[in-house]
């Protein structure tokens, strides 16, 4: 790991937080009948497989589970200079009157969480969406709240939290890297003001 880091979930306490988010699912939901998964790429992808067989394993049922790729849905995009890779999204199921449950690894502005929102409805009308989430760092800029969470935890705008799975990195861990992510510029007041007092 690099430098100022902290390690906020090993491997068992990742397969713990997803065991207990599976068992809140189907007590939420009255079991896995109605329900289908849907992960946002790409860890989250990672994460829905695994509460999938977490619930196959408890019901003994195979709850479907697409891949969602949100990249041209952020309301952000185009505010980008460099464009985004775009991945597939792999939705083989009806959504109509299913009970969606939408993984992802981390839950931070809440736009990427829009952005699946707005995809979800292209596919049809789900009974509802339910978003599961590894871990909660706060900041939200939108009005998005997990129904499953599995870690909350405090941080700074500037810090980056990072999932290491062992399907791409060979290894199962949560941790932030302090002071890693560029934090907002101030706006420095008009010449003119800075004499003043500041509101």
């Amino acid at each position: 790991m690099p430098d100022k880091t902290e390690q906020i979930l090993d491997a068992k306490q990742i397969s713990r937080a997803l065991t207990r988010i599976a068992h809140e699912i189907l007590e939420q939901n009255g079991g896995a009948e109605s329900l289908a998964i849907i992960g946002i790429l790409t860890r989250g992808a990672h994460l829905a497989k695994r509460v999938a067989a977490i619930i196959k394993k408890l019901e003994g049922i195979q709850v479907p589970v697409g891949l969602m790729d949100i990249g041209l849905y952020r309301d952000d995009v185009h505010s980008k200079l460099e464009q985004p890779i775009v991945q597939r999204t792999d939705i083989l199921f009806p959504v109509a009157n299913k009970n969606i449950i939408l993984v992802d690894d981390v839950l931070y502005t809440g736009r990427t969480i829009r952005a699946a929102l707005d995809q979800i409805v292209d596919f049809g009308r789900p009974r509802t969406v339910q978003l599961a989430v590894l871990v909660d760092r706060g900041h939200r800029e939108l009005q998005i709240k997990a129904d499953y969470v599995g870690v909350n935890i405090p941080t700074s705008r500037s810090d980056q939290v990072v999932l290491e799975v062992v399907e791409k990195e060979g290894t199962d861990r949560v941790y932030v890297v302090k002071g890693s992510a560029s934090a907002p510029k101030k706006k420095s007041a008009p010449a003119s003001k800075k004499k003043g007092k500041r509101s």
